[in-house]
């Protein structure tokens, strides 16, 4: 179980407009009493060529919101991109 994806799975789901709040309460529990809020430490083997490419596809896809371009486009400058 990689804690990154499960993390993941649960902000993907408080942020699914097609899921219960039943389910997003419980995601919300999940992350705040098993995953301190969120917090989860990198095991640092990802290829920073493939996530810098991730982050430029996210600029510039339109089904993504302008808070989360922002966000790619913030983290690309903090990589030097």
């Amino acid at each position: 179980m990689n804690p990154g994806n499960v993390v993941g799975g649960h902000k993907a789901n408080l942020n699914n407009p097609n899921t219960s709040e039943e389910s997003k309460q419980h995601s919300k529990e999940v992350i705040d009493q098993e995953f301190d809020g969120g917090k989860v430490e990198s095991s640092g083997d990802k290829n920073p060529q493939n996530v810098a490419g991730g982050l430029k596809a996210t600029t510039k896809n339109p089904n993504v919101s302008q808070e989360a371009k922002e966000s790619a486009e913030q983290r690309l400058k903090d990589m030097g991109q």
